[in-house]
């Protein structure tokens, strides 16, 4: 039960029979074959690529308000991954598949499945109201850049972090509260696995088994708190945080290209504006990807969660589960990507983190100081401007 497929699991609204997405069962096998691996993949690079930008985005040279907003998104993308790697080696890897379903369906691992599911998506809806804080920062520092220190300093954006870190889990109450541990009598043969068919039961036995349902809190008052949760989580959580990124987004492409245009007519402009301009040009450009990217893996997901809603079971049982892992997929590389990014488009970056992890025996090939740079007391070389281009 991923993250993101585990918001509900039972619909009641009645539908027609029309049989949505009949062509998904197929690819959804498929897929589910080799998403064990690739999240794996994913997740362990994801992992590393994170714990890379916690380093790097801490050091004292790269402090500031949008750094910190970075850091505290890392943090949740990191423990997204560091969870989703044992719940991926239960559910999809082979030897998963081959243990016996009294290990399986232990009442320890479903407690561990329900936590999987309350804890990535609380993480994950972090993450999501740090990304639309940080399209906020930034289009402050570019459309109102005289009242970008008043409202965006450190204070205010530890505190929009915090307020991240304790609304989300605020947010995943219905979720919390709509799922439990079931226990379900089943016939297992003496392979330890599940008897589907009556010629199959030989000398299987009645066991006990746990799964995660929907809570009966959950199914009172005709699935009230079911529906609450998914409303929640397709609007709150997934279509108004895309809502308000889509708009930034357009928001700083036009003022980046009106600050374009704008640096055209000051051919006669001191170098020294130009340059922070152009600085300020390629944090928002790096910024944007980030929003893109995100934008291109959650509004899907909000699309799906909101359709369910709409359409009912017959719906979320033949589309939103059949791309449950293929949504995992996306968010986990949503998570994974921004090191990436980070080192593409940012040449502070690049320059901190090749201080911060290059080995000492490559500093004797570094070149000679020029003539522009000053020598301390100590004999050791000082730029005049240790600030290198792009403040992330």
């Amino acid at each position: 039960m991923a993250f993101n497929t585990s918001v509900v699991t039972n619909q009641t609204r009645s539908t027609s029979n029309t049989s949505f997405c009949p062509g998904l069962a197929d690819f959804s096998l498929g897929y589910r074959l080799v998403h064990g691996y690739v999240s794996l993949v994913v997740c362990l690079f994801g992992s590393v690529a994170n714990s890379l930008n916690i380093a790097v985005l801490t050091r004292r040279e790269m402090t500031s308000p949008t750094n910190a907003l970075l850091t505290g998104l890392a943090v949740a993308d990191l423990l997204v991954m560091l969870e989703y790697i044992p719940f991926a080696c239960h559910m999809y890897m082979p030897q998963g598949a081959w243990r016996s379903a009294t290990d399986r369906y232990s009442y320890p691992w479903a407690a561990f499945v329900l936590f999987h599911s309350n804890f990535a998506q609380v993480c994950h809806t972090v993450s999501i109201w740090l990304t639309v804080t940080l399209a906020v920062w930034r289009y402050i520092a570019v459309a109102h850049p005289q009242r970008n220190r008043e409202w965006c300093c450190m204070k205010t954006t530890i505190a929009a972090i915090v307020s991240a870190y304790i609304v989300s889990p605020l947010l995943c109450i219905p979720l919390f509260l709509a799922f439990s541990i079931h226990p379900k009598n089943a016939a297992v043969d003496k392979y330890g696995q599940i008897v589907r068919t009556s010629k199959d039961m030989g000398d299987a036995k009645n066991m006990t088994l746990y799964i995660v349902n929907i809570s009966e809190l959950g199914k009172a008052n005709g699935n009230l708190l079911s529906h609450i949760n998914f409303w929640v989580y397709s609007v709150v959580i997934k279509l108004m945080p895309c809502a308000a990124l889509t708009e930034l987004s357009r928001r700083l492409i036009c003022a980046l290209l009106q600050t374009k245009r704008r640096r055209q007519q000051l051919t006669s402009g001191s170098a020294r504006v130009l340059d922070k301009q152009r600085q300020t040009d390629r944090t928002t450009r790096m910024l944007l990807a980030v929003l893109l990217l995100f934008l291109l893996t959650e509004f899907p997901q909000g699309i799906l969660g909101l359709l369910s809603v709409w359409f009912g079971e017959n719906f979320f049982k033949n589309c939103y589960q059949k791309l449950g892992e293929v949504m995992d997929i996306l968010a986990l590389i949503n998570s994974a990507i921004n090191f990436i990014l980070y080192c593409t488009m940012s040449r502070q970056f690049r320059s901190t983190f090749s201080l911060l992890f290059r080995p000492s025996m490559f500093d004797r090939w570094l070149l000679v100081p020029q003539h522009n740079e000053n020598v301390d007391n100590n004999g050791c070389t000082t730029a005049n401007n240790m600030t290198l281009v792009t403040q992330v």
